[in-house]
């Protein structure tokens, strides 16, 4: 018998699930049935996401694994609860990544971009896109992504690009935009000024430099210079200031004077500026408005000049004097050479500081004052400007952000937001639409290429040779992609999106951005909720990185564990906005969990097609037996939890109770005691029920693990009768099943009270066994004193003596004694009393010796861990991955030593 997939019957389901047979099957058959496709109903409220763009040249790495996987486990979940579901997917193109990559080529030929020219280098990008564009969205399918494909975007699309220039125009003419000479981070040796996402600032060892600044016109007996603290000398040949702190009590008297630049004798003011700390340094600071950001600000509300002294090169310019032409690093300890030699150079300490990198060629940025396009963001305060804007709607609760401790942090930016530099020197991206007239000199800024100049005429144009920063463009994603500025069907349906998915570390500078512009284009915001996710790191919560040698390439892990496998190990557990620490540990349980999944699928089916399965498709009733009604309820429980949990994007809980469930309640404990009921024959047949928690568990799984969860489907439907009148039929693919929802009057605590009480009655047992080295072959008599629950004891006692591999099992009565049980241990189980009689199974005196010396070694590693823990050395020092350790081993030895304590005293041996 085969499913309409090919898959074969249940009889000759394989003993493990391979996944490299299963997966890519499947993706193709859910492709050709457009299974993905997001369809326009009106009148029914959409679950809208729109993919975070990776670069278009990109590959794959665990992050976007963890990414795509939380995104397509809410994109099936509302997609089998019946919503309209678009899951909208696009690239980047990523100007400075892509260009870099481009430029590493072409100077491993020996060229450079400027010997091909713009023209020309541009269509040497195209071919690089084309060969390697889109890679990183087939290893997306590798991991089951259901994205709309059709849809695909891309940044440079001609919709997204006319979206960029109708915003850059709109802006331009409210006068948002403008073009000004401010600091910037700048490249040397990418040549362009970066974001600030695009720079990675890294501790470096260095030092404090403590240089004497003589005072102009010193009295006799007065200071004779105030002493400043840099960690780059180098740039006090640009100094045209020094700042103190107007309430600094040590520099009163020297507010309003003036100092002596050392090496350059350029005579600088000396200021009073609150943003000037107390605590740096000597509390004197030096003032380099052309390469310091808040020096810059601090020399524009005292009207210093600017003065240049490091070129967009990385060199010292003319202006730095005799250091012109050396680069900036050997002029730092040209420099303080000099200094010392002059006398001025107090002292140097060594000394750690943040120094920003280009994220791309791990360059050193340089703060540079330059001519460069901004956007005027206004005031957080001001509900008109776009910061303003943006503020409210967060503030106003109009989008939510999750986890919501990121509330505060995302209104702080931008209660301390600075207008947003737009322009970079690259040749790749949106280029500004912004012409010069070579007649007039005027501006001509136009969505469309302009013939001739706006302002004369004259057809004598330059285009602004700027491209666009990357943010801005994607900044505008959720509302370019579904078809603004026109008005299509897509944007009027899907518009405003549903959730924004990313992670916590891009909710400035994408985030942010995104919610910007979309309510300055639509007045909506661009989202309702804003999902953020923790980063991924190592088993010892180290960031991975490809420097430190801890990455893990997601397709290698693919091809060992299975896609459903890597996609569970990064999520379950995993809360918004928490760091994952990923370990392979994780991956082999999760693959032992899809094991598990499919071998209890196995034996469902296998007993459906050796007893007979008619009826088991049908919704069993309220259950016969206990057993039924047991994991009917605990079915109900959990599925009312998973979607609660779904609802609040609590992904890794759904999971964890998920599980819980399928492991323990449904494999470990309900199969178990199903096998004894089929094997006995008497009593209701646990079959439908079987069939039907196993159907059920599946869709529940489905969004988390969709492979095995749909081949196993497959297995089932060909099992299965479909449709034959009585039956009720299964839909021809899991993704397209209704996703469970919980009937409370399913509900049932009594079973679950009472099956709890066997359950925990096998464990005591089985726990004594294993205590006391019994053999699971050995036969071992129990008494249970039923203390009320005679009843259920009685009606559960083959499953109590199966499992806990009793024989016989005496159910005393309430009234009855304890005097016919020989000498051995009693186990309370509240409300029962098991004992256990061990004449003839086990030696009492030598069973208690070999305990108690157990129980002493195990308490001397309790005292030598507690001991350790209670260390504050070693809890100060330790990394907190090894506190956490020892704190663990400490709970477990508690535990350890309790449960010997226990053994002990029922054999009457503790000492």
């Amino acid at each position: 018998m085969t499913s309409p997939s090919g898959a074969p019957s249940a009889a000759d389901m394989p003993r493990a699930y391979n996944p490299a047979s299963v997966e890519q099957r499947l993706y193709q058959r859910w492709l050709d049935q457009g299974y993905f496709a997001a369809q326009v109903q009106p009148g029914r409220d959409p679950f809208t996401i729109i993919m975070p763009p990776p670069n278009v040249t990109g590959e794959l790495h665990l992050g976007h694994a963890l990414e795509k996987a939380i995104e397509d486990a809410l994109v099936r979940w509302r997609r089998m609860s019946g919503d309209p579901t678009l899951w909208l997917p696009g690239t980047d193109h990523a100007g400075i990544a892509t260009q870099w990559a481009v430029e590493q080529r072409l100077a491993a030929e020996g060229r450079d971009r400027r010997q091909l020219g713009r023209e020309k280098f541009e269509e040497l990008v195209w071919e690089h896109v084309r060969e390697y564009g889109g890679i990183i969205h087939r290893q997306s399918q590798r991991l089951g992504v259901s994205a709309d494909w059709d849809r695909l975007r891309f940044t440079l699309d001609p919709g997204p690009s006319r979206a960029v220039r109708t915003t850059f125009v709109n802006l331009y003419n409210k006068g948002l935009i403008y073009r000004h000479e401010r600091i910037i981070n700048w490249c040397p040796r990418c040549s362009t000024a970066l974001s600030d996402l695009e720079v990675d600032y890294r501790e470096r060892e260095g030092a404090l430099y403590h240089i004497r600044y003589p005072l102009e016109d010193a009295a006799a007996g007065d200071a004779e210079y105030v002493t400043v603290a840099t960690v780059r000398p180098e740039t006090m040949l640009g100094d045209t200031g020094v700042a103190v702190n107007p309430e600094d009590p040590r520099y009163l008297p020297l507010q309003g004077r003036r100092a002596v630049l050392p090496i350059m004798d350029r005579s600088i003011p000396i200021v009073a500026d609150h943003a000037v700390s107390l605590e740096f340094g000597t509390g004197a600071l030096k003032v380099t408005p052309g390469h310091d950001p808040a020096d810059f600000d601090i020399g524009q509300r005292h009207n210093l000049e600017i003065i240049t002294v490091v070129g967009p090169d990385g060199n010292m310019t003319e202006a730095a004097g005799e250091f012109a032409g050396i680069d900036r690093f050997q002029a730092r300890k040209e420099v303080a050479d000099r200094l010392e030699a002059l006398g001025l150079l107090e002292r140097v300490e060594e000394y750690s500081s943040s120094v920003g990198h280009c994220q791309r060629c791990a360059s050193v940025v340089e703060p540079l004052v330059s001519l460069q396009w901004f956007v005027n963001l206004g005031s957080h305060d001001n509900p008109e400007s776009i910061a303003g804007k943006a503020y409210a709607a967060v503030a106003d609760g109009d989008i939510r952000i999750v986890p919501e401790r990121f509330t505060r942090v995302y209104l702080n930016w931008l209660e301390n937001i600075r207008d947003w530099c737009i322009s970079r020197q690259l040749w790749w991206g949106h280029r500004i639409p912004v012409w010069y007239c070579g007649d007039c000199g005027a501006l001509t800024v136009s969505v469309e290429d302009p013939a001739e100049c706006s302002a004369c005429g004259s057809t004598k144009l330059r285009q602004d040779p700027d491209a666009l920063d990357t943010w801005f463009s994607s900044g505008l994603w959720p509302h370019s992609t579904l078809g603004w500025p026109y008005d299509a069907e897509d944007l009027r349906y899907f518009y405003p999106t549903t959730v924004l998915e990313t992670g916590y570390d891009i909710l400035f500078f994408w985030v942010a951005r995104m919610i910007m512009l979309g309510i300055e284009n639509t007045g909506k915001p661009p989202f309702r909720t804003v999902f953020l996710h923790g980063m991924i790191r190592d088993g010892t919560g180290a960031k991975m990185s490809k420097t430190r040698g801890n990455t893990m390439d997601p397709l290698e892990l693919v091809d060992k564990y299975g896609t459903d496998a890597l996609r569970f190990a990064l999520t379950t557990g995993a809360a918004p906005g928490s760091d994952i620490r990923f370990t392979e540990g994780r991956l082999e349980a999760a693959r032992n969990f899809a094991n598990k999944v499919w071998n209890a699928a196995r034996f469902v089916l296998n007993s459906v097609e050796n007893q007979g399965g008619p009826g088991c498709l049908n919704a069993p009733a309220a259950g016969e037996h206990r057993q039924d009604r047991w994991i009917l309820s605990r079915l109900h429980r959990t599925t009312q939890e998973v979607n609660d949990d779904l609802a609040g994007f609590e992904l890794g809980e759904a999971q964890q109770k998920l599980y819980d469930f399928i492991w323990d309640d449904y494999c470990d404990w309900y199969i178990e005691m199903a096998k004894v009921r089929l094997r006995s024959g008497s009593g209701p047949s646990p079959l439908p029920v079987l069939v039907h928690v196993l159907e059920r568990t599946l869709r529940l799984l489905h969004p988390f693990m969709p492979f095995v969860t749909e081949e196993i489907w497959q297995h089932l439907r060909a099992s299965l009768p479909q449709g034959n009148g009585s039956e009720k039929s299964l839909a021809e693919s899991i993704m397209v099943a209704s996703y469970p929802q919980a009937d409370a009057g399913s509900f049932n605590p009594q079973a679950e009270e009472e099956i709890s009480l066997v359950m925990r009655t096998v464990r005591a047992i089985r726990n004594a066994r294993s205590q006391l080295r019994i053999p699971s072959n050995q036969p071992l008599e129990a008494l249970v004193e039923a203390n009320g629950w005679q009843q259920t004891i009685e009606e559960e006692a083959d499953a109590l003596q199966a499992l806990s591999r009793v024989e016989p099992l005496r159910v005393l009565s309430d009234s009855a004694t304890q005097s016919s049980a020989s000498r051995g241990i009693s186990l309370v189980v509240s409300p029962l009393v098991v004992r256990l009689p061990l004449e003839g199974i086990v030696d009492v005196a030598a069973e208690a010796e070999r305990l108690r010396e157990d129980r002493d070694e195990c308490q001397r590693n309790l005292d030598r861990v507690a001991a350790l823990l209670s260390n504050s050395n070693f809890r100060n020092k330790a990394k907190p991955e090894v506190v956490d350790r020892e704190e663990e081993r400490l709970t477990a030895l508690r535990e350890r030593r309790q449960r010997l304590d226990e053994v002990l005293e029922q054999l009457g041996h503790r000492e």
